[in-house]
């Protein structure tokens, strides 16, 4: 079996593993078996750590329901080959060179020696974040509900923080502590660093630790590094003056909001559009200027082997370097005084166009079904859940039960990724041959 249908049977399995716990009386707070749509739409929005949700998960599951959530998060942001890794490892096993070869090719890591490494330095970072979050979070959860509550609030909104799924135990997400600094600071803190990728924060630490030790070396950061941590600044600043300069006159979002609650919310926008799915303003109250802008931040989504979705970082980076060549005449695309492969050029373009056919046959399919809703809406909510960011306009729960099958099969695509799931159903490609003349056409 190809790696590519590995990862996509494993996602399925999981889904399904979700769908059979989560229907089960004990894991509904009225004790009886839960709707089925409902148990598979959880089940898909938390593997793939979309968020999306049709009901209140903070009163429609009880709290084994919640914990099965809460574990199908963790595990689906982990990627199942990373958690059945971690879970053989944890048992003894070892790995022979076939498995080694599926774990390199699943964690996209150049060398197989260092890919059980990787997946110990991935568990790793995982704890030391999740935790850091939940310390943090503990002072101001206890304060409103008490000890046990409290920390189960810390362990759960931490947890959802780090790998961008945003599922909520409140029925207005966040925006009751849009005024509190430190949640702000956490929350968004854990999803910037949980949608840069693993192996960015290793380099990132990597650097950091050798200009402790005094070590200095010259060129130690990858062109990936850089890519992903200069394009996430400016997304996140441009996406914050966006927000800011939208919406600071909205009465029903930032405009009845302190200057200091206005840059802390837009700046919460910009960060959580992005994968994350919290919100702290209401979504469906937003202009339609921002919601097109948050439209383009979650189709851009987070980085490559992170937590969040869409078609990421390096694919927007490429893209426009690729522009810009062009526009200048130029025949080669370089990011940072490096030539870019043709391969990764096509690439890009390959998952951006799949990407948006996905996208645009979704919105058009839930636009037959539910000719009532608003355009701007559908979209919105087919985007979130292709990029698994989790924010909706509150249309999710009203929505017939086919159109909600549909968005479960978003989400599904855009946690495996289009070009995965392609190569799962195709097969691996295979070099041709032949060898065809070339010819121009005109373009532009």
């Amino acid at each position: 079996m190809t790696v590519s249908r590995t990862i996509c049977l494993g996602f399925l399995a999981l889904i399904a593993l979700g769908s059979i716990l989560l229907i089960m009386p004990f894991s509904s707070s009225s004790g009886t078996w839960n709707d089925p749509i409902v148990v598979l739409f959880t089940s898909t929005s938390a593997v793939c750590v979309s968020g999306l949700s049709v009901v209140n998960v903070g009163t429609y599951f009880s709290f084994w329901g919640q914990f099965m959530i809460l574990v199908l998060v963790q595990v689906g942001g982990l990627g199942y080959m990373t958690a059945t890794t971690f879970l053989l490892l944890l048992l003894g096993r070892k790995f022979g060179l076939q498995d080694k070869i599926i774990l390199q090719q699943a964690l996209d890591n150049s060398e197989i020696q260092s890919s059980l490494q990787l997946v110990r330095s991935i568990i790793t970072t995982t704890l030391i974040f999740e935790t850091i979050g939940a310390f943090l979070l503990l002072p101001i959860f206890v304060a409103d509900y008490g000890g046990y509550s409290g920390l189960g609030l810390a362990i759960f909104y931490s947890i959802n923080s780090w790998t961008n799924a945003s599922f909520n135990l409140f029925n207005d997400s966040l925006i009751r502590y849009q005024s509190s600094i430190l949640l702000n600071i956490v929350i968004t803190g854990l999803i910037i660093f949980g949608g840069l990728g693993y192996q960015v924060i290793l380099e990132m630490y990597l650097w950091l630790d050798n200009r402790l030790r005094g070590k200095i070396v010259k060129n130690t950061l990858s062109l990936n590094f850089k890519v992903v941590t200069s394009t996430t600044l400016v997304l996140l600043i441009t996406g914050s003056i966006a927000f800011y300069l939208t919406e600071f006159q909205n009465p029903e979002t930032l405009g009845s909001l302190s200057l200091s609650s206005k840059l802390m919310g837009a700046f919460f926008l910009s960060v959580t559009t992005r994968s994350g799915g919290f919100n702290t303003i209401d979504i469906s109250k937003m202009s339609t200027a921002a919601l097109f802008i948050a439209i383009v931040l979650m189709f851009i989504g987070a980085s490559p082997g992170s937590m969040g979705g869409g078609i990421k970082t390096t694919t927007i980076t490429i893209l426009t370097s690729c522009s810009k060549a062009i526009l200048q005449g130029k025949e080669e695309v370089l990011v940072y005084q490096r030539q870019v492969p043709t391969s990764s050029i096509l690439k890009a373009i390959g998952v951006t166009v799949s990407s948006l056919v996905t996208v645009v046959s979704a919105t058009i399919l839930i636009a037959i079904i539910e000719p009532s809703l608003n355009f701007m809406q559908i979209l919105f909510e087919v985007v979130s859940a292709f990029a698994t960011v989790g924010l909706s306009t509150g249309i999710t729960a009203a929505i017939a039960a086919p159109a909600k099958l549909i968005l479960v099969t978003i989400m599904y695509i855009g946690r495996v990724g289009v070009l995965i799931l392609m190569s799962a159903l195709l097969g691996d490609s295979r070099p041709s041959v032949i060898q065809y003349p070339e010819e121009n056409m005109l373009v532009g």
